[in-house]
């Protein structure tokens, strides 16, 4: 794994906007998984941007959600679906052919991630996945357990997940998570792993102790080869 401290939240999201579109130049049909949350918003912010100067370099890419809230509708605005129509599927005009998304509202819930699953087995795997860091060390909606499981499943969600700010307040609360696996995130050829702020302090810590634990799933990613991890100052205060 290869970690760089980076000065701001500012700095980490343009040396991941970087390392992305250097991949897209090299391979502008590739796949990228996007996960949502704070940590991936600036970069996605500037992914945008760029695109509005290369057009040409986001013509092929595909996008796969990472994961998604389960049993609220599609357009609630706390499901990862809104964020990325928001932030980064919307502003860069991805064609539906070109989008690979969980429903946040399946009738079967299994039958949902199996079709992802499908997707995935058929398309090849991931070359780009953009993971955070959750504050339990959870990674998309893989959750603290003693065991994990390997490809898309539902997702019993935990106390801290359903505390999450895409979330938070009043609005409706999901019932449960669907989510890429274990497997198909290690099947990446490579992984940017984004962590920032001062509430990711202590989580941080454990992570950066390379002690590896089904208890924390980020963990597990010491083991994959292609891993860079970008960590803003903030949340690696008390690890330097």
């Amino acid at each position: 794994m290869r970690i760089e401290i980076c000065q701001s939240y500012e700095a980490l999201s343009l040396k991941a906007k970087e390392i992305v579109t250097s991949e897209l130049g090299q391979h502008k049909a590739l796949t990228l998984c996007a996960a949502t949350g704070g940590s991936p918003t600036r970069m996605y912010e500037l992914l945008v941007e760029e695109a509005g100067r290369q057009p040409e370099l986001f013509s092929q890419f595909t996008v796969l959600k990472l994961d998604e809230w389960g049993g609220i509708p599609m357009d609630h605005p706390g499901t990862c679906e809104s964020y990325l129509r928001n932030y980064f599927v919307g502003p860069l005009q991805i064609p539906e052919d070109r989008y690979i998304a969980f429903q946040s509202d399946p009738e079967n819930p299994e039958a949902e991630c199996e079709r992802i699953q499908q997707i995935l087995d058929q398309k090849g795997p991931i070359d780009i996945c953009i993971l955070g860091i959750g504050m339990n060390g959870h990674i998309a909606l893989n959750e603290p357990a003693p065991s994990l499981h390997t490809n898309c499943h539902v997702a019993h969600l935990s106390q801290k997940s359903l505390q999450h700010p895409m979330i938070a307040g009043d609005m409706e609360k999901p019932g449960y998570g669907l989510t890429l696996g274990m497997a198909n995130i290690f099947q990446s050829r490579l992984i940017i792993l984004l962590i920032n702020g001062i509430k990711k302090r202590e989580i941080t810590q454990a992570f950066l102790e390379q002690k590896i634990s089904t208890e924390l799933p980020a963990s597990l990613l010491w083991l994959h080869p292609n891993v860079i991890c970008l960590i803003d100052r903030e949340a690696a205060h008390s690890s330097n």
